[in-house]
């Protein structure tokens, strides 16, 4: 396969992934006070996120690919807030175990990878259009 379509597709790889998690940050941060219905229930639990290296046959290449999608084993929160309807006989109620400052994070990391492989794919694009033009002249 050609080195420019094969860095593209590894940059493709690169976007799907970093799309899928900042699916999962932005799931994270709408249920980061979401609390369970009933009292002593779980509230939401942090979603992670893992990556596999995948080997693509075609083009030779190590593509990225979402490995596994799992739960945070962090502890959650306990807040007292007596009268919220998932307080427990004592009054406490357990909240989520998400960080917004540690989604937050996450978020912008993610954002700057999928720029950078956006910027591949449009380097590659302009490296592409660039030999056309060399081999019509």
């Amino acid at each position: 396969m050609d080195p420019l379509m094969a860095s593209m597709k590894v940059a493709s790889s690169g976007l799907e992934a970093q799309s899928v998690r900042l699916r999962i940050v932005a799931e994270n941060l709408a249920n980061s006070q979401s609390t369970g219905t009933t009292a002593g229930a779980d509230p939401y639990a942090r979603k992670t996120i893992s990556f596999e290296r995948v080997l693509d046959r075609a083009s030779g290449s190590e593509l990225v690919k979402v490995g596994k999608v799992g739960r945070d084993r962090v502890p959650f929160r306990v807040e007292h807030r007596p009268g919220h309807p998932a307080a427990d006989a004592s009054g406490n109620v357990k909240m989520p175990n998400v960080s917004p400052l540690v989604e937050l994070t996450d978020m912008r990391e993610a954002n700057r990878t999928y720029q950078a492989n956006l910027q591949i794919i449009r380097q590659t694009r302009q490296l592409v259009s660039m030999t056309i033009e060399l081999l019509r002249s």
